[in-house]
């Protein structure tokens, strides 16, 4: 069994699950709980990172029909297993209630909702604007 949920770093609670981030780059404060896992194949490429949202929308959704769904269910599982805990929290940076904001950890959602029937949850605060799905 596996419960997806996301979340930015500053937002996270270990109550929430397993913190898990999913940005090329790592994160440079200090956060209150510890943070062992990441999974790369997640994270948007370089090149189409600063592209806008349509654009790196089409990219990042290539990306994941190329890794399929079983192959990142299986990696994310793997995560599970080790810590003993179905709930994992897909992690970036972007504050997602601030106005017209939009992230990666939610197009991978909507992919996911997508691909395998399962929701996946947004724990922190989002504008309430409907932008994002």
């Amino acid at each position: 069994m596996l419960t997806l949920f996301t979340n930015r770093f500053q937002a996270f609670q270990p109550p929430q699950g397993v913190p898990v981030r999913i940005t090329l780059g790592g994160v440079r404060f200090k956060l209150p709980y510890s943070l062992t896992h990441s999974v790369r194949e997640l994270a948007p490429r370089r090149d189409y990172l600063n592209a806008p949202e349509p654009e790196f929308t089409t990219a990042y959704r290539g990306g994941l029909d190329q890794l399929g769904p079983e192959r990142i269910a299986a990696r994310l599982q793997q995560i599970a297993e080790a810590e003993g805990d179905h709930r994992l929290v897909l992690l970036c940076f972007e504050d997602l209630a601030k106005p017209g904001m939009w992230c990666h950890r939610r197009t991978f959602a909507a992919w996911w909702r997508d691909v395998t029937g399962d929701e996946v949850r947004e724990l922190s605060p989002m504008d309430q604007q409907g932008t994002l799905l």
